[in-house]
């Protein structure tokens, strides 16, 4: 199964499939002639099946449409067009690209990596007054025009990306056709799309959560998307109004700055209803959820995702959300593992998925994947690193990243557990809890926590609301408070490091 050949094909021709601002909608008849244009003109430059094509572009439609027709003759490998010269030379080495893809006029540090290691520069080009995502592909240099020509089938690899390496080197993540295909099927499913669905795309097109969920599910349940360049809390209600979505899928920190500006915007919310609301990347926090549900008056589906997935594992169906659960099994079949015993438990412990969706292993890891896959009950399971529960109803809650539970004197604290409470306060807007090193303990509880607008309150205060929701060894004891948390490419925040990152390792 191949994505567009598969997934696509059999949508109504004349139907918009992508837009983006200010630009007519590319239609699904329009995306198939694309997909076949592209593949002629990559075997002309001799790129074909097996091939590895690094996509650096700007969200937008250009990219939407450049992941899903070159994944018809090759396979794709989006890297984040943010990157410096020396990393770009790292991932397209580490990836094996024998080609990059930018945009015409692009001359910044991907094409410097790129021309060093001697790959094919392959140029997108859109001309005056074309449709969102239409474009021709050009080559810089000649090229022997020698290449696999026939059609991806099942078992190639459709996509490449690489796992965040916030403390290891970055793994490398090959997805299968059969992944990715499983994976929009299962998403539109949880979700209900269908051909009257728009999905309103701010997530990076770099990153498994917009490729998949936002992309790829759409064009498989034959709906549409707009792609916006990027998020932009000060623009999201203009282009909502133009764009007219039914749904948009973002992570907890985007929907957290949403909120923050919906009061002024009450009249776009109620002319543009949405039918649900979609969070992913991170645990969205319980009272973030509540909030998004009662201002937008729809469904806030959580879901739970990671690239080794495909994207998403877990949803909140549309009877029943959970405030504070990622939901039920959505694709994947879920469980729970001994974290470090090869077996399948009740209770608490490490989160376990095994499906079609699944990559069949890191490359060139052996390492990784024999400490990440194991067999039990004639089933291959993959851990996730998450450490969580699954409740009587089937939902699964998470307590944290393992790797990110907090080891103060022995006693484990579930970083999760305490953003929950100190998101109770009513002056504080996000917080991310964290491990801040201590000489004699191993590690402290420490919060950055971002107040709410017109809000006021003191590190002490906030210490003594938690302090009386919760155990003394659970308290925080360093409340750092920001204008601003910083966070990583896909607008996550990020624990592991963020005490170097605000220069408190010095200090603990």
């Amino acid at each position: 199964m191949t994505i567009l050949k598969d997934l696509i094909a059999p949508h109504n021709a004349g139907a918009p499939a992508i837009g983006a601002p200010g630009r007519d909608w590319l239609t699904y008849g329009a995306l198939r002639d694309l997909a076949g244009a592209v593949a002629e003109a990559l075997h002309g430059f001799g790129i074909g099946r097996g091939d590895r094509v690094a996509i650096v572009l700007p969200n937008g439609p250009e990219m939407a449409t450049a992941f899903v027709t070159i994944a018809q003759a090759a396979t794709t490998a989006p890297l984040n067009p943010g990157y410096r010269e020396d990393e770009y030379s790292f991932y397209l080495d580490d990836l094996k690209a024998k080609a990059l893809v930018v945009d015409a006029g692009y001359d910044g540090p991907a094409l410097a990596a790129g021309q060093k290691l001697g790959l094919v520069i392959l140029r997108v080009n859109v001309a005056d007054g074309a449709p969102a995502g239409h474009f021709t592909l050009s080559a810089d240099g000649a090229t022997d025009g020698t290449c696999d020509a026939m059609v991806p089938q099942a078992d190639d690899v459709a996509l490449i990306l690489h796992t965040s390496g916030t403390t290891s080197r970055p793994k490398i993540v090959p997805l299968l056709q059969s992944n990715v295909a499983a994976s929009a099927l299962n998403i539109g499913a949880s979700l209900g799309l269908s051909a009257s669905d728009r999905c309103l795309n701010v997530m990076p097109l770099f990153h498994i959560h917009g490729l998949l969920a936002a992309v790829s599910a759409s064009l498989a349940a034959g709906g549409s998307i707009w792609c916006a360049p990027g998020f932009n809390a000060l623009q999201f209600f203009a282009w909502m109004r133009e764009a007219q979505p039914t749904w948009y899928t973002a992570v907890p920190t985007m929907h957290q700055a949403i909120l923050s500006r919906a009061g002024r915007n009450a009249e776009t919310i109620k002319d543009v209803p949405l039918r649900f609301l979609r969070s992913s990347s991170a645990s969205l926090p319980a009272q973030v959820m509540t909030q998004l549900n009662e201002v937008f008056g729809a469904p806030v589906i959580e879901a739970y995702g990671m690239t080794e997935a495909a994207h998403q594992m877990c949803c909140n169906p549309f009877d029943m959300q959970k405030p504070g659960s990622v939901g039920k099994a959505a694709g994947p079949e879920v469980a729970v593992a001994h974290e470090s015993e090869d077996r399948i438990i009740d209770g608490t412990g490490e989160v376990v998925i095994s499906g079609a969706n699944v990559t069949p292993g890191y490359e060139s890891n052996p390492e990784a994947n024999a400490k990440n896959f194991f067999q039990d009950g004639g089933k291959r399971w993959f851990r996730t690193g998450d450490q969580g529960m699954i409740d009587e109803d089937g939902f699964l809650h998470l307590t944290g990243r393992l790797k990110e539970i907090i080891n103060r004197g022995g006693e484990k604290v579930s970083p999760l557990e305490v953003d929950g409470v100190l998101m109770d306060h009513p002056a504080v807007g996000q917080v991310v809890t964290f491990a801040l090193p201590h000489p004699k303990l191993g590690e402290e509880v420490a919060a950055a926590v971002v107040l709410k607008e017109g809000q006021e309150a003191t590190e002490r205060e906030i210490r003594e609301f938690a302090a009386e929701r919760m155990a003394d060894f659970k308290v925080p004891r360093k409340v750092i408070i920001l204008d601003e948390i910083p966070k990583g490419a896909t607008g996550k925040m990020q624990r592991i490091g963020l005490a170097e990152k605000l220069g408190l390792v010095a200090d603990a």
